[in-house]
């Protein structure tokens, strides 16, 4: 592993450390995701319901190398969890350290975004929400 790819690995792990999502990592399961984003989706907003759920399309791409998915559960994890840094029955800001969080599993498993993993969480959006829905994405 280069010195770079070292440095980058060592933010990350610094700024998960911050929200302490490694706890997390066992709240997370394909129910509590889908759960959670059916009864948060006024609150949490589309937008990061639709970057969790491209996570969770990376995370199941068996290609995806296991460290990227770690990086992923963790967060995931924190994001279905009720128990978190700033609670999410708090109006306006419940939802901010959990928008930071999934940010952080964004940007390392940027590469692993591809436009078929954009389509797919669109579809569960289309399906769950409806067709209107996916006018306020991207």
């Amino acid at each position: 592993m280069s010195d770079k790819n070292s440095t980058i690995d060592m933010e990350y792990d610094e700024r998960y450390k911050k929200y302490n999502v490694g706890k997390y990592a066992d709240k997370y399961s394909e129910q509590g995701l889908f759960d959670k984003i059916t009864g948060s989706v006024k609150k949490a907003g589309l937008s990061v319901i639709y970057k969790a759920l491209q996570l969770f399309y990376v995370a199941k791409n068996p290609n995806v190398p296991m460290k990227i998915r770690a990086a992923i559960i963790a967060p995931l994890g924190y994001f279905i969890s009720p128990v978190d840094l700033i609670p999410d029955l708090m109006p306006v800001v419940g939802f901010g350290d959990d928008a930071a969080v999934i940010a952080l599993a964004m940007a390392a498993a940027h590469m692993y975004i591809t436009e078929d993993v954009k389509q797919r969480a669109k579809d569960t959006i289309r399906k769950m929400f409806g067709e209107s829905a996916i006018s306020e994405l991207d």
